[in-house]
């Protein structure tokens, strides 16, 4: 069967997207993935970078029309942290791919700690 949306002429005009739209993709598609625990803080100072913006373990910056990411998060303990790095790698990328049809450069992955359960909530 012929698809019927490419017979149809396009209106014109333009659609921005809001570098937030990519940030919370990332979260979102981040979070998703079984072994991470949750997003981590961005380390350093709070620096302004014309393109580039930051939101809680998420950063991106945008450069011809290419999404360039920057995660950082908390696995679980007791999960292959490479296979964990891939999955969302992976997931990150086919999302903002899918979701707003821009092409990613790159999805770099920062594991800044390993939660562990606690030994009070162990012996319950």
């Amino acid at each position: 069967m012929e698809d019927q949306s490419t017979n149809v002429p396009r209106p014109p005009g333009r659609t921005t997207i809001a570098p937030e739209v990519l940030l919370t993709i990332a979260r979102l598609a981040t979070l998703e993935i079984p072994g991470v625990s949750r997003m981590a803080p961005i380390p350093g100072g709070v620096s302004w970078i014309p393109k580039r913006s930051q939101a809680e373990g998420v950063r991106i910056e945008i450069d011809e029309d290419r999404v360039y990411t920057d995660i950082y998060v908390i696995l679980h303990n007791n999960f292959n942290v490479r296979e964990v790095s891939r999955n969302i790698q992976r997931e990150v990328s086919r999302s903002i791919s899918e979701m707003v049809g821009m092409e990613v450069g790159h999805v770099n992955l920062h594991i800044e700690d390993i939660d562990y359960p606690s030994e009070k909530s162990a012996e319950a």
